[in-house]
């Protein structure tokens, strides 16, 4: 995906996180998070989202520290949150392409990062303050839910502190049935972090166990904000995907 559609994605999102967040007011519990209300979600996202641009607008080349959530609630909080992430999407329209900041993914550029990655931050938590507000969530579109797989797969899971492992090698396939033919990722589990390819798509006899389902649900099985629509071969696997995965 290109960055100018992240920044859609961004912005459409961060939107519908604020009016669910609305609705259900800060006092209402986050199902797909527990222990969470939503004054705990719009503080948190918020934050990272004054973090995230710090970064582009202030072009700092290595790693700072969150800054804390101010002392609000209830609707002042939801209207803080609605600024901070409309200041986020204005800085990463307004940055240049070439601009040199940190980054802790792998990426075509640093800009690129923050709109890939604030638009998946913003999704998930959309989802969640969703979860809260009650009623069918948002949907997810095909080809977002198929990148977003992507980052997790072959980006934060790829890193040192995945402790998604395994004692004896094992083959872990992720396909979605409705993108594109290259829309399957095979994972190899090991004692090391997970490798993960894109690819694969082939018998489901050569691998351990198989998650398919359409992309936005394996999306969210893969964030831990739902079931997995199917699991084929090993379910030992999901479990350990479930457990360990979170990031």
């Amino acid at each position: 995906m290109e960055i100018s559609q992240h920044l859609q994605v961004l912005d459409a999102e961060g939107k519908l996180l604020a009016r669910a967040a609305d609705t259900a007011g800060t006092d209402a519990e986050v199902a797909t998070c527990p222990g969470w209300q939503v004054r705990d979600l719009l503080r948190h996202t918020g934050v990272v989202h004054r973090w995230a641009a710090a970064f582009v607008a202030e072009e700092f080349g290595s790693p700072r520290p969150m800054g804390e959530p101010p002392e609000l609630d209830g609707p002042a909080l939801v209207d803080w949150y609605r600024q901070a992430h409309a200041d986020l999407v204005g800085t990463l329209r307004a940055a240049s392409p070439d601009v040199q900041c940190w980054a802790f993914l792998p990426a075509p550029s640093p800009l690129a990062f923050w709109a890939r990655r604030q638009a998946n931050e913003t999704t998930i938590h959309r989802v969640d303050a969703e979860s809260a507000r009650g009623g069918a969530p948002s949907p997810i579109g095909t080809e977002f839910a198929v990148d977003g797989i992507d980052e997790l797969l072959r980006g934060f899971h790829a890193r040192s502190r995945s402790r998604v492992r395994v004692e004896k090698p094992r083959l872990l396939r992720v396909r979605a049935t409705d993108g594109d033919t290259d829309a399957a990722w095979t994972v190899r589990l090991s004692e090391e972090p997970p490798v993960t390819e894109r690819g694969g798509a082939g018998d489901t006899d050569d691998v351990d166990c198989e998650l398919s389902g359409t992309a936005s649900r394996l999306y969210l099985a893969l964030w831990n904000r739902a079931p997995f629509p199917h699991i084929g071969g090993d379910p030992a696997l999901a479990t350990l995907w479930r457990e360990t995965s979170g990031v």
